[in-house]
């Protein structure tokens, strides 16, 4: 099921709106989880490819529509909700709507692998969990650190 969905997203609604990034957040953004069975039976180079050919999909539309701008096609693994997310946005690679820190790569493969491996999807467990309290002041900073790993694919007709 996952590399349909995945297929299915060139064909969904999108939105090229500059101006208004929201909306082409709330448009263009999906959320993909997998049954246990994908997640067991799929191989890492099955869903990468999958997600190469949405964005080759994704960049053809852009073209047919005529827009001459940026375009970025990107994909992340939410862990805390267990899923891979996809989006497309009028922005370089260095200026995704994300509120944290983020490495953008051409490398999907770190990506696919974490979530196909997550053997508990959306499942934190408390030992994982710091009490904030009893954390100094760099230990705070080192957890802030660790930046979203995002795969990013140019879709645009500007670069």
């Amino acid at each position: 099921m996952l590399l349909t969905w995945i297929a299915e997203v060139a064909a969904e609604p999108l939105v090229l709106e500059p101006a208004d990034r929201r909306v082409e957040w709330e448009t263009n953004t999906w959320s993909l989880g997998a049954a246990d069975e994908d997640r067991s039976s799929l191989s890492v180079t099955e869903v990468v490819d999958a997600f190469e050919w949405t964005a080759a999909a994704v960049r053809e539309r852009i073209r047919d529509l005529g827009f001459p701008g940026v375009a970025t096609f990107y994909v992340w693994h939410d862990e805390q909700a267990g899923q891979l997310r996809c989006s497309t946005g009028s922005v370089p690679p260095d200026a995704l709507p994300f509120t944290g820190a983020y490495v953008a790569s051409e490398d999907l493969r770190p990506v696919v692998e974490g979530f196909l491996a997550d053997d508990e999807p959306g499942f934190i467990p408390w030992s994982d969990l710091d009490d904030a309290q009893g954390l100094s002041e760099q230990a705070e900073t080192e957890l802030e650190i660790a930046p979203l790993d995002v795969w990013v694919s140019s879709v645009g007709a500007s670069h």
